[in-house]
């Protein structure tokens, strides 16, 4: 019978923690590595309808790309999220595992690459290594198959990704073929892409006035969205486990929209 334990231990050889940032608070957030696991439940974030998913297929481990405690928990009550989510978890028996910036510096940005169609992509922002010297990093940077108009290539990463709109910042005309994406909330590395000679650059969580100077030092934006960027995530890390341990059941759960796009 396979554990917690087992699961997180092949996870964890591909997505060491030790390479995650050190603001952040990948691992197992709530349960017990000793647990015989026979469902598994993947999802981005840990939220009210991933516990109902979890509870109505039985899954005794979810494993999340966000972490469900980031900051130090002082008391765990009912009387918010944080503390009630865990209260639910335990007495539910289901286990918590996160696997955050280990995750996005080993993994988001080549998927990125792939689901956009880039060749030639090279990491964006090298964070570290294996233990090997295999560089990790945050990020992919690549060539489309072809030069595209900006308005184009909008309209390709909306397909790619599946969502409902995306936005776009510079010259909808401008010619773009060297590409950079980050997943997730990459303004930070605007200049990495810059100096990446990226012609175009696809993150999420883009402000105002980081768009607009990026725009002016001649670098088209497409904002697809924090979770646009990571909704990957579910998908593959089923796909991985269900890979590695045939008798495991595991779900993926449907990307989670708290946001409606009125026209």
């Amino acid at each position: 019978m396979l554990t917690c334990g087992d699961i997180i231990d092949a996870l964890e050889a591909s997505y060491p923690p030790s390479l995650a940032e050190e603001w952040d608070n990948p691992g197992l957030q709530v349960g017990n590595r000793q647990r015989t696991v026979t469902t598994v439940l993947t999802a981005l974030d840990l939220t009210e309808a991933v516990i109902d998913r979890a509870e109505a297929i039985g899954a005794g481990l979810i494993v999340t790309h966000h972490p469900l405690i980031f900051r130090p928990v002082r008391h765990v009550t009912g009387d918010d999220l944080t503390g009630s989510r865990i209260l639910r978890l335990a007495e539910a028996g289901i286990a918590c595992y996160a696997m955050h910036t280990n995750f996005d510096v080993t993994a988001m940005g080549r998927l990125n690459a792939a689901a956009l169609g880039l060749s030639g992509g090279e990491i964006l922002s090298v964070t570290g290594s294996y233990d090997s010297g295999e560089a990790v990093g945050l990020g992919c940077v690549g060539n489309l198959e072809k030069p595209v108009r900006a308005e184009e290539a909008a309209a390709m990463v909306r397909e790619a990704l599946r969502l409902e709109a995306v936005r776009l910042y510079g010259d909808p005309d401008a010619v773009v073929r060297r590409a950079a994406v980050c997943g997730g909330s990459g303004r930070s590395l605007i200049g990495a892409a810059l100096k990446a000679g990226a012609d175009i650059y696809i993150t999420g969580d883009l402000d105002h006035h980081s768009a607009l100077d990026a725009v002016s030092s001649g670098l088209i934006l497409i904002d697809a969205g924090h979770a646009g960027t990571e909704n990957v995530f579910a998908g593959f890390v089923r796909d991985q486990l269900t890979a590695r341990f045939p008798s495991l059941m595991v779900e993926a759960m449907p990307p989670e929209k708290p946001y409606s796009v009125i026209m």
